[in-house]
């Protein structure tokens, strides 16, 4: 599995299991919410550990470029707020240093 699809499905499985709890404390949804967001949090972390990278705190630095998008893609699909250019200029800046993280010639 590539790295850009396990961090896709990692961001789609953290941003579900966030919004589980936000719709239980935010919008008085049943607890019953809490069952497939905490599923969905494991399925996340899980995910993560899938990433071909010698350590994790690079795994997850590199994750976060994706996760902005994709926290800015639910704003857009879910909310139906439309990102300004500040936004798409942060991600921009976000996806580039991920790259930079995930692809630099580290040493071992």
């Amino acid at each position: 599995m590539s790295t850009a699809f396990i961090y896709i499905g990692a961001a789609l499985a953290e941003i579900g299991g966030c919004f589980a709890f936000w719709a239980w404390l935010r919008m008085g949804k049943s607890p019953l919410w809490l069952v497939p967001g905490c599923l969905s949090l494991v399925l996340f972390a899980w995910l993560l550990t899938l990433v071909d990278t010698s350590h994790a705190g690079r795994a997850y630095a590199a994750y976060g470029g994706i996760y902005i998008m994709s926290a800015l893609l639910w704003l857009w699909a879910a909310e139906g707020v439309r990102p300004d250019r500040w936004d798409m200029g942060g991600v921009a800046l976000c996806l580039a240093g991920a790259a930079v993280i995930l692809l630099g010639p580290h040493r071992a």
